[in-house]
């Protein structure tokens, strides 16, 4: 197998990554990776990040309010029935007019009872797709395929965690908390039965600090990611309502997957540059009763000797999305 390379290029609220990945008959290797502030002017930027990748194809993705995924049960058809089908169904189930959006899908089960499958559903809004990709063709680029950041995660989770597949009749959550969104996604055996986007994220927690303490964002942020030990218990104490949205939106989410299916969940794997908190972990734990614990993305993935591994390892939760998108190829 000829070395190959791929990129994947996430660009967020607050930060762009990317990664770019070397793929061999024998492994595949992280080879460079950026992590960059959002500026005004994105152009540049993405220049600057993107001039590593050894193609002109980037992997890129979305997410928000301009996404919509679903997962519906179908009468049981091959794929090219599918496609034919596919704008018909899924405007049962798409908020949207299916004019305005580009729409995928994916058979994820074809083994349910009363000759039906389970499709996961993609829509996304042309308009805010089409100004992601002239913004990829501004910096002499093209995209490969254009994602949704919820799948993207799933694709990295289940690279690296195949073994937490065969947990028997028990489901694990993915929560990325970003900087203005968090996607929460559930999985049962790997296969992805319910995702959607919190709207608790990162800047509520730097918001509350900013707003009880009398600073500016930026002075928020940086107690929030560096406390030191002494003010420790009083910043969670602070940012103890944030806390609790975020757990209860988890747990309406939990009640409704459950509702619907045979398994609960039995642990969260977190992830995201906006649970960098200390304390985050242990407190959804106690909040929810359920174990949570960071996964990481590059647990599979070897590391070629130029990175630096102590700053990848500060920064490798913020890389999922990216590292999902880049293993698509």
């Amino acid at each position: 197998m000829k070395e190959k390379y791929a990129c994947g290029l996430d660009i967020g609220t607050s930060t762009v990554k990317l990664v770019k990945l070397k793929f061999t008959k024998e492994q595949i290797e992280l080879c460079n990776f950026y992590l960059e502030p959002i500026q005004p002017d994105l152009g540049p930027v993405l220049k600057m990040v993107t001039e590593s990748c050894e193609t002109k194809k980037v992997n890129i993705s979305v997410s928000g309010p301009v996404t919509v995924i679903r997962y519906a049960t179908f009468l049981k058809m091959n794929a090219e029935e599918l496609k034919q089908a596919l704008r018909f169904e899924a405007a049962k189930h798409i908020p949207f007019s299916i004019e305005e959006v580009n729409l995928d899908s994916y058979i994820l089960k074809e083994d349910l009872t009363e000759n039906k499958m389970l499709v996961l559903l993609a829509a996304v809004k042309k308009d805010f797709i089409n100004q992601r990709l002239k913004l990829i063709q501004d910096i002499g680029f093209n995209a490969n395929i254009v994602d949704i950041d919820s799948i993207a995660l799933i694709n990295a989770f289940n690279f690296n965690y195949p073994q937490e597949q065969s947990l028997e009749h028990k489901a694990v959550a993915l929560l990325n908390i970003g900087s203005s969104i968090s996607n929460l996604n559930i999985l049962e055996d790997g296969i992805p039965r319910l995702s959607r986007d919190i709207h608790t994220s990162g800047n509520n927690f730097t918001q509350k600090l900013a707003d009880i303490f009398a600073m500016d964002f930026k002075s928020a942020e940086n107690l929030k990611l560096n406390p030191g030990q002494e003010k420790l218990q009083s910043i969670i104490a602070t940012v103890e309502p944030v806390f609790n949205n975020l757990a209860n939106e988890i747990r309406v989410s939990f009640d409704y997957y459950e509702s619907q299916s045979a398994s609960s969940v039995a642990k969260i794997f977190l992830s995201g540059g906006g649970g960098q908190l200390s304390g985050l972990k242990d407190i959804l734990a106690n909040l929810l009763g359920i174990e949570v614990q960071y996964w990481n993305p590059l647990n599979k993935i070897s590391i070629t000797d130029s990175i630096e591994s102590k700053k990848l390892e500060a920064l490798s939760s913020q890389l999922a999305v990216a590292i999902g998108l880049a293993l698509r190829g």
